[in-house]
């Protein structure tokens, strides 16, 4: 059995039910596909934007996937232990002055107690959080 390694966001989940994904994302997803996981918030995020959509053909389509592809990964919740992290953080960054949205802040404490590297396009949303490791699976690692 593999190690979990990788949370997945939002973002790089929905990417392989577009009309034309960026094939590093795809690659990348086969190559850890037993190492990847996602959370609660995420599964929220991307039920949330399907129920959205008017009843149609690409309604159904994201409903598919979500239920055969994403739903079937591991769906880590927002525990206790997370939710200590996630205020401690929250409290520390506000007397900062710094407000980072609270499903970001949830998503990154799920990562932290977990020990997962978070995956996402938008790396900025989580690089406020201190000792979190992030991947942008859209751009080849640098060297």
């Amino acid at each position: 059995m593999s190690i979990l390694r990788f949370l997945l966001d939002t973002n790089i989940l929905s990417e392989p039910n577009r009309p034309k994904p960026n094939q590093l994302i795809l690659d990348k997803i086969e190559q850890y596909q037993d190492e990847i996981v996602t959370a609660t918030i995420v599964w929220h995020e991307l039920l949330f934007g399907c129920q959205r959509l008017p009843i149609s053909r690409k309604r159904k389509k994201l409903e598919q996937y979500l239920n055969q592809v994403v739903a079937q990964l591991p769906i880590l919740p927002y525990t206790q232990k997370a939710a200590e992290w996630h205020a401690t953080e929250r409290a520390s960054l506000s007397l900062l002055g710094k407000t980072p949205p609270f499903a970001d802040g949830q998503i990154a404490a799920i990562a932290k107690v977990n020990n997962l590297t978070i995956v996402t396009a938008n790396t900025s949303d989580y690089e406020i959080f201190s000792d979190i490791v992030i991947e942008n699976w859209y751009k080849p690692l640098e060297k």
